[in-house]
This record gives C-alpha cells, sequence and structure tokens, in this order.
C-alpha cells in the first residue's frame, strides 16, 4: 500500500480540504455509477440480452456491429472504471 505525506503549517485545515474534495468525489462517481447502470438497464431490457452475453457473443463476431452496441460496451468499460475508482477512494486511509 502505498503512502502519501502532506506537510502544512495547518495539518488539520490540509486534512479536511482533502477528505472534503475525496467525498465531494466520491458522490459524483456514484451519481455516474447510478445513470451508468441505469443506461444498461435500458439497453438490456431493449435488446432482452445481458450486458455480459452482449459482450461475450459480441466478441465471438456472432452479433452485427452497430452504434447501439459500441455505445453498450463504451457504457459497461464506463461502469468498470468507475466502479474502480470508487473502491479506490473509499480505501483511502488518514495515519496521523
Amino acid at each position: 500500500m502505498a503512502e502519501l505525506k502532506l506537510r502544512s503549517k495547518d495539518a488539520n485545515f490540509l486534512r479536511r480540504i482533502i477528505e472534503s474534495a475525496l467525498s465531494e468525489r466520491l458522490q459524483s462517481i456514484k451519481a455516474g455509477i447510478k445513470k451508468t447502470e441505469e443506461r444498461l438497464q435500458q439497453l438490456e431490457i431493449k435488446y432482452q440480452l445481458s450486458t455480459e452475453e452482449l459482450i461475450t457473443r459480441f466478441n465471438n463476431d456472432e452479433l452485427e456491429h452497430n452504434f447501439y452496441f459500441d455505445e453498450w460496451i463504451g457504457e459497461s468499460r464506463m461502469l468498470a472504471h468507475l466502479q474502480q475508482t470508487k473502491e479506490s477512494i473509499e480505501e483511502i486511509d488518514f495515519v496521523d
């Protein structure tokens, strides 16, 4: 695990700023996750296909290439990225 050290004349102030920024970023990411999950659900309902099945079939060249599938795959990748970012922020601990 990496450790980052910061120095400031007012360590408590610096800590509050960083905690606030991380909290705001986390809330933004959670909103992005919700929006992305909703979009994936819309596509799954429209095409009667799960995202996992779409990716498998698309990678096996079983589906004709189109804009909606590109968007769908992009949304799936975005969700994975957002979830990883969320986990990374949630793992941050402040040490004294």
